[in-house]
């Protein structure tokens, strides 16, 4: 398996459907939302076996201070080998002249992200106002 890494921001609909859908993240049911989504976010990256994407991050920077990262999914075909890993680090190097980089990450994947150094924060909680995520 070769995957390839790109800073990319154009996709399919049906791309982004199967990837967000593969790790059963409601917005795969919103595919063209999502490829406006991807155009508009400050920077992507993605990675492709051939032509099938299986990873993807993404992130919506304010310009100096702070980038946050709304979308890191990994195929669960292809978890565990290292690709939200390499998919993070290109986001974290794109970004580190910055004062902080924001993630809201479910609880059971917290490890993952206190491995690639990101810290729990203990005293601010999320707050949303979602009207149509599941």
């Amino acid at each position: 398996m070769n995957i390839e890494y790109k800073a990319q921001k154009e996709f399919t609909e049906k791309e982004l459907q199967d990837l967000f859908l593969s790790v059963e993240w409601y917005l795969g049911q919103y595919p063209d939302k999502l490829v406006i989504a991807m155009q508009n976010s400050s920077a992507v990256f993605t990675a492709w076996d051939g032509d099938k994407l299986v990873g993807l991050i993404s992130a919506i920077a304010d310009g100096a201070t702070t980038a946050y990262l709304p979308n890191l999914l990994v195929d669960p075909r292809y978890q565990h080998l290292g690709i939200g890993q390499k998919l993070l680090n290109m986001m974290i190097d794109q970004y580190k002249e910055y004062l902080g980089i924001v993630l809201i990450a479910d609880k059971g994947k917290a490890s993952f992200y206190e491995c690639c150094g990101f810290e729990v924060e203990k005293t601010q909680v999320p707050i949303f106002r979602i009207s149509r995520w599941g």
